[in-house]
């Protein structure tokens, strides 16, 4: 072996001692650690120069930013002055029907009023001449007519409620005979009792005594006739007793007494008193048959059916609806029985003061329904010169004795409600369907508009100059301001309308400053709508 291979196999073999390898170590992990440690302390210095900061940094970074020109075009339309507010969808006309006071048909009339039938439902359709209701026996049915009843109609009445029932029966196909407008005759009377057979009743009558004074006044007649008959009898035989001896007048009455002469003066002269006093009974009893006959005859015209104003509901037009029933068979009359709907769809709706102010009559109005995603066009036609008051709970507002119409136009704090404010009433352009009926609305009312288009633009544009002039500063493309001389006109909706002071020096798309706007640069451009 030489010497070379010797000396490799020697190193080869020589072994490092374990507390050099130890050493060696912990002198590298010495080593990694300064490093380390240097690392972070260089990080941790980047990180607070950029957190920490300068009180005059603060102040700067938190200062208003640089402002600018807000702008908007001048728009060429037309503006209206809009009001949005909500309604509700109600029937024209709505008739609470609360039969008081009504009559039974033995003439009783002691003890509350009981519902005795009801035959129709919520949601039923309704026709002229219908039976709606029987209280305590008696019926109450539905007639065509706008004025509602007050008094109940006996023969011989007058007036344009007469005149109502009269065409009501007519439309019905009762004639009235002969009686003019407005007189409850006998053709009335025959029309009336046919219109309570056709619905299964018997009239009440005018005069509650079983016809006594009918029987009374015909029994006077009978016997003044009988008397008119006896002294026509009387006379004759005593006038031609007369004309034996003295003859009649120049009148065909007996002589006077003493106009005889001779041997027959002492007969004629007998004669004559006795005839005269014939004369004077007939003439009496003829007078007792003429005041008898006028006393039948007034008894005749009372006699016959009456139309008792708790036995009719008068509605302005048919088929009506059954809005809502409110009793039930057996139950005592304390409120409405029934109430009932007729004529077209319109809105309803109830203004403060700063509102009425602004409305009037023939106004256009938008309806929207948002459960049906549709809109209808209309006007409103009414805005109520008074406040209505809300009836208070347990008591429905009354219209005389036999039904209430629901129409505001009462007077503050109307029985005793709470005040709902004046009464506007939109009439939509066509009909609504039927499906809008008791549906919440908005209502989007034009109180003011343009008179064809115009420039528009908001109402922040406008500002009154130190002269008093009303100006805008509008803005050319370079950024160059230049007041404009303008005159406002109407105003909605945030915008005005505006005439420019010298023809020309305003044009529809000109920019106008509306306000100053945050921000790094002078302008804000973009159209305000």
């Amino acid at each position: 072996m030489s010497e070379l291979d010797q000396v490799v196999e020697h190193t080869e073999h020589t072994e490092v001692p374990d507390d050099d390898r130890s050493g060696l170590a912990r002198g590298r992990r010495v080593v990694l650690g300064v490093v380390g440690g240097a690392a972070l302390m260089a990080v941790g210095g980047l990180l607070a120069t950029t957190l920490v900061k300068s009180p005059a940094q603060v102040a700067a970074e938190t200062g208003p930013p640089a402002q600018g020109a807000l702008t908007a075009e001048v728009e060429r339309r037309v503006l209206a002055q809009t009001l949005v507010m909500r309604g509700s969808v109600v029937a024209d006309q709505s008739v609470e029907v609360s039969p008081q006071g009504i009559r039974s048909g033995d003439g009783a009339g002691s003890g509350a009023a009981m519902v005795t039938k009801l035959p129709p439902k919520a949601g039923d359709p309704v026709t002229a001449g219908q039976l709606i209701a029987e209280v305590s026996g008696r019926p109450v049915f539905t007639l065509h007519g706008t004025q509602p009843m007050y008094r109940d109609l006996k023969p011989g009445a007058t007036g344009d409620d007469v005149a109502q029932v009269q065409q009501a029966l007519r439309e019905l196909g009762h004639g009235t005979g002969a009686d003019p407008k407005g007189v409850f005759g006998a053709g009335t009377k025959a029309a009336l009792a046919a219109r309570y057979r056709a619905i299964g009743y018997e009239p009440l009558p005018a005069v509650a005594d079983g016809g006594a004074a009918l029987k009374s006044a015909r029994e006077a007649v009978r016997s003044a006739t009988w008397a008119v008959e006896d002294a026509s009898g009387s006379a004759g035989s005593a006038g031609q007793g007369g004309a034996a001896t003295a003859g009649p007048g120049p009148s065909g009455t007996p002589a006077p007494a003493g106009s005889g002469s001779g041997k027959g003066g002492t007969t004629a002269g007998t004669g004559a008193v006795g005839g005269a006093g014939s004369g004077r009974e007939l003439q009496r009893a003829r007078q007792a048959l003429t005041e008898a006959q006028a006393v039948l005859a007034a008894a005749e015209a009372a006699d016959g059916p009456m139309l008792p104003a708790a036995e009719t509901v008068f509605l302005g037009s048919f088929p009506a609806r059954v809005s809502s029933v409110g009793a039930r068979v057996g139950s005592p009359v304390s409120g409405p029985v029934l109430t009932l709907s007729a004529g077209e769809l319109v809105v309803e709706a109830y203004l403060k003061d700063d509102k009425k102010q602004l409305l009037r009559a023939g106004m256009a109005v938008v309806v929207s329904s948002e459960v049906a995603g549709t809109d209808v066009r209309g006007k409103v036609a009414l805005v109520a010169a008074e406040r209505s008051a809300a009836q208070p709970a347990g008591r429905p507002q009354q219209q005389d004795q036999g039904q209430s119409a629901k129409g505001g136009g009462d007077g503050p704090g109307a029985g005793g409600g709470a005040d709902l404010g004046y009464r506007m009433v939109v009439r939509p352009d066509q009909p609504l369907p039927a499906g809008f009926a008791g549906q919440d609305v908005r209502l989007t009312i034009e109180s003011a508009a343009t008179d064809g288009e115009a420039l528009v633009v908001p109402v922040t544009a406008v500002s009154a100059g130190a002269d008093g002039r009303t100006v805008v500063t509008a803005v050319s493309a370079e950024g160059t301001q230049r007041r404009i001389e303008v005159r406002t006109g109407t105003s909605g909706d945030g915008f005005v309308a505006v005439t420019p002071a010298q023809t020309g020096s305003l044009v529809a798309g000109t920019r106008v400053v509306i306000g100053v706007a945050p921000g790094g640069t002078r302008e804000k451009r973009g159209t305000v709508k």
